[in-house]
This record gives C-alpha cells, structure tokens and sequence, in this order.
C-alpha cells in the first residue's frame, strides 16, 4: 500500500473531526502529490506529541524557523511506510529517544494551519508517542531547544494547538 493510500484509509476513519477529515481526503482527491513537500497547494505532514504519562510530562521542541515551542514532527517522506511511521520517525528523530511507542488508536487529532510561501497549507495529522521509563532527550539539529514541560505549563509556552492535542491525548490515554 502506497502512502497516499494509507493516508486515505487512515482519514477515512478517523471521526472525531468530520469536517476537516473530509477537507483532508478533498485536498489529496484534488491533488495526487498532495502527500509531498513539493505540492505548493499544501501537503499532508505527521506530528507527535511524545508524552510521559508516568511523570505527566511533555517534550516540545523549540521550532528552529518558527520560534515556537511545538510537538515533534515534519514533511512526509518516500520510504515512510505510513503515517504512523512517519510520525514515530519524525518523534524519534527529533527527540533523539528510542523505544517510543504510538499512543494506539490512531490519530490524536487533525490540525489544518496556514505556512509561508511557496507553500499553502499543512494537514497535519497528529498521532501521540509514549516516551519510555527514563528517557533522555537529545537535541537535533531541527530545534533552538528540547525540554520537558509537566501538562499545566504547556498552555503558557504553547499554542492552542498544542494545548488541544495534549488534552486530547490525556483523554485518551483516561479513556484506555
């Protein structure tokens, strides 16, 4: 199964935002490169949230070009199997922490957000990555910074997307 294929299927069963789902699957239906950094119309990227439930922390990285406090995660890529594997790649890339595990259920969340030029748009499909006992970070050369943030300081450092991934994470991992 090709990657625009997985990322069909994965949209089409994931409910919990119908609405933007389906702007989603319009998006790749118009656009067949529309998994691809090249599309300039917008392409589909895959983020994760690595989480610490055990401590109830966060790890964000600190956007090197954004300058914001962000989950890991980035462009698709060809020999990514999947979005789930790209997702867990870009986490493990970007944190530098092996073992982690996908949150299971899917994607967490959907998040559409605007880019700079030549670009248009990110469909960022958000999964969640468990960080092993004991983890240690280690910084890429993506980030200004990496740190761990406990679950009531990440609305004062972060965007409301991330703040609504992170509660929609600890209310699946609440709900098992």
């Amino acid at each position: 199964m090709s990657l625009y294929d997985d990322a069909v299927l994965v949209l089409k069963g994931h409910e919990d935002q119908p609405e933007l789902g389906q702007a989603y699957l319009d998006h790749l239906a118009a656009h067949p490169d529309g998994m691809w950094k090249a599309c300039h119309a917008g392409h589909v990227t895959a983020s994760a949230l690595v989480i610490d439930p055990e401590r109830g922390r966060v790890l964000l990285t600190l956007h090197k070009k954004l300058r914001m406090w962000l989950q890991m995660g980035g462009h698709c890529e060809p020999h990514d199997a999947s979005l789930e594997a790209a997702a867990l790649r870009e986490a493990t890339e970007e944190s530098g922490i092996g073992g982690l595990t996908l949150l299971p259920g899917g994607p967490v969340r959907l998040d559409r957000h605007p880019i700079p030029p030549p670009c248009h748009w990110h469909y960022d499909v958000q999964y969640a990555v468990l960080a092993p006992s004991g983890a240690v970070q280690e910084i890429s050369d993506e980030s200004l910074d990496l740190r761990w943030f406990a679950y009531d300081e990440v609305a004062g450092v972060a965007d409301d997307s991330v703040v609504r991934l992170l509660d929609a994470t600890r209310a699946r991992l609440r709900n098992g």
